[in-house]
């Protein structure tokens, strides 16, 4: 058990290293996300710089990784901190890439995959946030800084085990803090709204 745990964590930490943004962008020979825009390797960086088309292939790959741990946790069925454990681990690996010198993205989709894999319905009612303050104003930083503010209490009134919601502090705690800047330019009306673009 303790040796699979252990695998699954490095695991984890690994594969959220892997920077799906750059990867799609040098494949589709598009822009390099870390020279333009916000200089971020996420979702909507590579969709304002690249176009709509890499960026889905970021949001599915930033996605996916966070699912598949989720789900694998799952599947070994670990629970409790043994799972939340692993599950951190690879929203860790996507902000602190271990292939970016320790750089990366917000941990957005892949804790929204993670958390989908290894707690559906809170997965479920954080996406559905997500997308309807987006929906509202248009702004993703927004959208995502409302989000994690909701998450440790919606994790408090539907899951009552401590270190979940310790778990959900210390997400939603990371998420927040790369988003700081985001949430500056929102106080002073400068922030980019979300735009798709054609291709």
């Amino acid at each position: 058990m303790e040796t699979t745990y252990l695998g699954l964590a490095i695991g984890a930490y690994i594969l959220g290293s892997v920077p799906f943004g750059l990867l799609a962008s040098w494949v589709y020979g598009s822009t390099d996300p870390r020279t333009a825009g916000s200089q971020n390797i996420g979702f909507t960086n590579v969709l304002r710089t690249s176009g709509t088309m890499v960026g889905i292939l970021t949001l599915l790959g930033d996605f996916g990784k966070g699912w598949l741990v989720g789900w694998s946790v799952i599947a070994y069925e670990f629970h409790g901190a043994l799972a939340l454990g692993i599950g951190f681990c690879v929203i860790i690996g996507h902000i602190f890439s271990l292939f970016l010198g320790f750089r990366g993205g917000k941990g957005v989709a892949t804790t929204f995959g993670c958390l989908l894999g290894m707690a559906p319905s809170i997965g479920f009612i954080l996406i559905v946030v997500w997308l309807a303050v987006l929906g509202l104003f248009r702004y993703s930083s927004g959208a995502a800084i409302v989000t994690f503010m909701m998450f440790p209490l919606i994790a408090g009134m539907m899951i009552t085990q401590l270190d979940f919601t310790i778990f959900s502090i210390c997400v939603s705690g990371l998420v927040l803090y790369k988003h700081k800047e985001n949430f500056m330019r929102l106080c002073h009306g400068t922030e980019s709204r979300m735009k798709f673009g054609s291709s």
